[in-house]
């Protein structure tokens, strides 16, 4: 099987660990809140990786350099902008509309790699764009209609973060260990969101978070947070983008609210009408469309 194919199906797997933890995660910080949840649980996904190259990598450490801090240090402070925007982004508009608008970032990401990776858009990979984008319209708002609030120009901001953190994941991969470069990035999202979350939120004293942390919902959430969905989803995200494209990536994520959608199905009692199921239809037609080759017949 070719490298291609076998970071498509990681990247993939990356997007069902996130879809299907959605609502793990969104439990968790109706009890602690969203900044002080992320600090915790990416200083966690640190500590991990670097537990993980202290015994197995080692060898790991002797490639560090200024640059690949420097790199670091704009991929985590992206991903730290996209979670930051999207939060505040919730609290004056819909989950629909955030889930809608981020999902924007898979129109975004083969604009933005076009203009850092000078990478053609073929019309396949137009065409996967075109169905993600109509298919994430139809999951989000195939009942409820769109209704715009100030708060989706945060979310908005929320997806160009995202998009640029893809995007730039494509230009700093292949030149450095995949596994520093990942815990380098979560160390900074999680020192910037533990800064945002004391000077933005109400956490209360370190005696008073410890008991928040033992409660079942937020220890599940961040026992799933830390390994699976931070250090390992960016761990293979980081690894997978050495070998297929952003504007892939970026339709290949956007099967995350899919499973999301699934996930709330199956456990949390919802219900899917039948565009939304279109829209799921039209979200798998444009991964699979995006699979195909076609070097000869880009859009200029």
């Amino acid at each position: 099987m070719k490298r291609s194919r076998i970071a498509d199906a990681g990247l993939l797997l990356v997007a069902l660990m996130w879809g299907c933890t959605f609502l793990i995660v969104q439990h968790a910080v109706r009890v602690l809140p969203p900044l002080a949840f992320n600090g915790i649980r990416f200083i966690g996904a640190t500590l991990l990786l670097l537990l993980i190259i202290g015994i197995f990598y080692r060898s790991e450490l002797r490639k560090l350099s200024w640059p690949m801090v420097g790199h670091a240090v704009i991929l985590g402070g992206l991903l730290f902008l996209g979670y930051g925007f999207q939060t505040v982004g919730l609290l004056y508009t819909t989950t629909s509309n955030t889930g809608f608008i981020t999902g924007l970032s898979v129109v975004l990401v083969p604009l933005f790699s076009l203009l850092l990776l000078k990478t053609p858009i073929t019309r396949f990979t137009l065409g996967s764009i075109v169905l993600a984008a109509i298919g994430l319209y139809l999951l989000a708002f195939a009942e409820s209609g769109y209704t715009m609030n100030r708060g989706d120009l945060l979310v908005f901001l929320c997806a160009i973060a995202f998009a640029l953190h893809v995007a730039y994941t494509g230009v700093f991969a292949p030149k450095y260990p995949a596994l520093p470069l990942t815990a380098l990035q979560m160390a900074v999202v999680g020192i910037l969101s533990l800064l945002g979350s004391a000077f933005t939120e109400q956490v209360g004293s370190l005696e008073q978070v410890i008991p928040l942390l033992w409660k079942s919902e937020v220890l599940w959430a961040l026992c799933i947070s830390i390994g699976p969905t931070s250090a390992f989803a960016f761990w293979i995200q980081t690894s997978c983008q050495k070998y297929t494209s952003p504007a892939r990536v970026a339709v290949i994520f956007a099967m995350e609210p899919v499973f999301a959608a699934i996930t709330g199905v199956l456990f949390g009692g919802e219900i899917l009408g039948m565009a939304a199921i279109v829209g799921c239809g039209c979200i798998l037609a444009g991964m699979l469309l995006s699979e195909l080759k076609s070097p000869n017949l880009e859009v200029q």
